[in-house]
């Protein structure tokens, strides 16, 4: 299962004072089984603190092994010991719903009206049914950051928490004839992310999906984009994997990145940047996000007590409580006075903004890949590669490459995922 690396502050901790909750009645430990919060130090960060003022007794297992957690909840129905509540990314909840195993929780959130759940997520957490399969729980995601020396040199008219990525370019051509240097960056170095940016952001905004619209006639619009993009983009990017060194050194103003790899800019000068929601297309503006959830087996032993936890978990106070202490980020509304360092709370500001904007179009993690994963995203590297960076005409490449992707998802059998329509089998490439 593909992991996304989190921002490396669990070490804070800081004290709340939790809303009273109903006493919970429990015979037994509510057990929580989960795929997420698997890391030693984050475990106990759990236990310790985000648990911390939930009256009843949780027994937190987490197992990022997405084979046994299903085995765990779906082939072992008898056994002595049954979870009571789920946690996972989307991803872990699909095999479950197939089987039917999980329970709908539609009174759950119900129960939890004035929350200011990000709307687009609760739609995910039905699954493509009309129950609610999970409720959300955590975020991680990426972001776009600028130093406020750019802000000058935007476009006319242009609300930076609204951006196209046509106004991008010319926010980019401004900078570049202000500066005579390309002051917008993305990481394309060895370890870089840039085909997150291509399967979350470019295709979802421009054909409304990552696979099914792949060289499709709004993927060459994108491409052609993408190329007049490149010229504002300063050729240094080649070089670059995290970009919150090239933000300090002030050779990038303008860039995007994973939250985790921008941190230490906002930390080190949180007032010299600012962030907000990436640029839009003319299908939405698309982003990816790595969104957890949690469920409710239909064979749970406490169904009572495991909604009140969804309750505490998605509390906004438990909320910041897990943003401080592991870099997850909330996915409803949270009160800005609450303690959060400087730097965290302007990313908060920006992924919140992002996944809550009119035009949102969250794209999730490729999913049913296995060990395929790496071959799939080398297609959208390559495509990026040769029609941007050797200036190939897109439409022989991405015929080509369509004939790799079909490959790759017709052998693994890979469902289409969101913002993807729904497939029977192997996500169509057209």
């Amino acid at each position: 299962m593909e992991k996304i690396s989190r921002l490396p502050f669990l070490g804070i901790a800081i004290s709340v004072l939790f809303a009273i909750y109903p006493s919970v009645s429990q015979a037994d430990p509510l057990l929580f089984l989960s795929t997420q919060m698997t890391p030693v130090e984050e475990a106990a960060v759990m236990r310790r603190s985000i648990l911390k003022g939930f009256p009843g007794e949780v027994d937190f297992q987490p197992n990022d092994n997405r084979l046994a957690y299903h085995q765990t909840v779906v082939n072992k129905p008898d056994a002595p010991t049954k979870p009571g509540i789920l946690g996972g990314l989307h991803g872990d909840f699909v095999s479950l719903v197939e089987s039917g195993t999980l329970a709908d929780i539609s009174d759950v959130l119900e129960g939890l009206k004035g929350r200011g759940f990000i709307k687009k997520f609760i739609e995910l957490g039905r699954m493509d049914t009309s129950l609610q399969q999970y409720i959300p729980w955590m975020q991680a995601t990426y972001i776009m950051t600028a130093n406020r020396k750019a802000l000058t040199y935007l476009p006319k008219g242009a609300d930076i928490n609204a951006l196209t990525y046509e106004q991008l370019i010319v926010w980019g051509a401004r900078m570049k004839k202000a500066t005579g240097e390309q002051k917008i960056g993305f990481p394309i170095g060895r370890s870089g992310l840039i085909h997150r940016f291509v399967q979350g952001y470019l295709y979802p905004s421009y054909t409304g999906g990552t696979v099914g619209g792949f060289r499709s006639p709004e993927a060459i619009v994108m491409w052609d984009m993408m190329r007049r993009l490149w010229k504002q983009v300063t050729p240094r990017s080649l070089t670059f994997s995290h970009m919150q060194e090239p933000l300090l050194t002030g050779e990038v103003w303008v860039a995007w990145d994973h939250t985790a790899r921008i941190k230490k800019a906002l930390d080190t000068r949180p007032d010299d940047f600012i962030v907000f929601p990436a640029p839009a297309g003319p299908k939405g503006r698309g982003f990816m996000v790595v969104l957890a959830g949690l469920a409710i087996p239909a064979n749970s032993p406490d169904r009572t007590a495991a909604a009140k936890l969804i309750g505490h978990l998605t509390d906004p106070k438990t909320q910041i409580v897990t943003l401080n202490n592991t870099g997850f980020f909330p996915v409803v509304a949270t009160d800005d006075k609450q303690e959060t360092p400087a730097g965290l709370a302007a990313l908060k500001g920006g992924v919140l903004k992002q996944a809550s904007a009119p035009d949102a179009l969250p794209s999730l993690l490729p999913a049913g890949l296995g060990e395929k994963g790496r071959d799939f995203n080398a297609v959208y590297n390559a495509a990026f590669s040769r029609i941007v960076m050797r200036g190939k005409k897109a439409g022989p490449v991405l015929d080509q490459n369509a004939d790799t992707l079909r490959a790759i998802l017709e052998e693994t059998g890979a469902k289409c995922w969101p913002p993807d329509a729904p497939s029977e089998g192997a996500c169509p490439v057209n």
